[in-house]
């Protein structure tokens, strides 16, 4: 008699939604530990005070980043997660307009930071499709 051995197949999204949320849910903690950084990138035409949309997008990413986690809501979440990374592109930009005046390298990590958008876009994309 021969035993039957069934190898758990493993969810095609999980890996690239573990990263996501990995991502997510670091830089979402990094906006209550260390929320000036965040406030300072806020652009100034937003109404109300940047603390607030700093507290707003960390609460965002982490919620998007534990909902990546859990199977049943990583389809969603990762759809989130690609709005997400659109809507704060005006934060990169604004960024970059004021470390314009700065150091070179800063400006270049202000500049890298929006080619890296498409990416971040594209793999949750890609999460939302495999989920």
């Amino acid at each position: 008699m021969t035993a039957i051995t069934h190898s758990p197949q493993r969810d095609a999204s999980q890996t690239p939604a573990f990263r996501l949320a990995a991502l997510l849910l670091g830089v979402g903690t990094l906006h209550f530990v260390a929320p000036k950084q965040f406030d300072g990138i806020i652009p100034v035409e937003l109404p109300g005070s940047p603390r607030f949309y700093t507290y707003a997008s960390g609460v965002a990413e982490v919620s998007i980043g534990g909902a990546l986690l859990v199977r049943s809501t990583r389809r969603l979440a990762a759809l989130a997660a690609a709005a997400l990374f659109v809507a704060v592109f005006p934060g990169n930009l604004n960024m970059c307009r004021l470390w314009w005046d700065k150091p070179w390298p800063m400006r270049i990590v202000a500049l890298a930071r929006l080619p890296l958008q498409i990416p971040m876009v594209t793999a949750a994309l890609k999460v939302a499709r495999t989920a």
